[in-house]
Formats: structure tokens, sequence, C-alpha cells
């Protein structure tokens, strides 16, 4: 039994999951996403938790039983709390400013780098 798989993913109070057909829908406060399920999964919503559970023990099934929970539990967190990079800088004059929708890097090349920001994203210097 897949390790990962076999763990229930607890869900918070304002997010609810229905499966119709072949796809999982999640939705809570920060939106709704949508994930196909493979044939080899089932899921099943008992009041707070969710649990996934393989069909057969094949080997593609086996395979795929933790990675289905991975991307379920990453999709509860997404639309809860919504997902969070944290970047450290080190180094003697390295830093980062945010200027209107642009992050500005100086790395140590001999410009700065300019990333756009995507609708959504948002960052903190």
């Amino acid at each position: 039994m897949s390790r990962i798989g076999k763990l229930p993913i607890e869900l918070p109070e304002k997010v609810s999951v229905t499966v119709k057909g072949d796809n999982v829908h999640v939705k809570g406060p920060l939106g709704e996403l949508v994930r196909p399920l493979t044939r080899l999964m089932s899921v099943a919503v008992n009041g707070s938790t969710l649990t996934v559970e393989r069909a057969d023990e094949s080997r593609e099934a086996r395979g795929n039983h933790g990675l289905q929970r991975a991307l379920l539990a990453n999709m509860v967190e997404g639309v809860s709390k919504g997902f969070e990079r944290r970047l450290e800088i080190n180094g003697v004059g390295y830093k980062a400013e945010v200027i209107k929708r642009f992050v500005r890097l100086d790395l140590g090349y001999s410009h700065p780098l300019f990333y756009a920001l995507p609708d959504g994203v948002e960052v903190e210097v």
C-alpha cells in the first residue's frame, strides 16, 4: 500500500469536494479547481475527510495512488490557503525589489533581471 496514498485528506470548513463523472471538483474561498481522475482511482468523501482508493493492485494503479492523493491534497490547500513560495537571497550586493508589476533582481550579473508578474501573483520583499 502506498504510504502517501493511504493517508486521508482533511478538508477545511469552507472547502467542498464533489466527484462528477471522471472529474474531481474542489471549491473553496480562493477559487475552484477541477482535475480528471484516472479510471484506476476512486475518491470518497466522508464528512470532512477525503480518501483516495485504487481499483485494483496493478502496477499502474499502485504507481498512481500516491500521486493522485498528493495532487488532490495540493488542490485542497490551493483553494483554502493558496500557494506560497519563499526565496532567501544571501550575498553581498544581492537584492530584490518590486516595481509596479515587475520584480527586479540584482544577483551579481552585469545587469539587473526583471520578471513580469502574472495576474493573481503577489510578491512581498
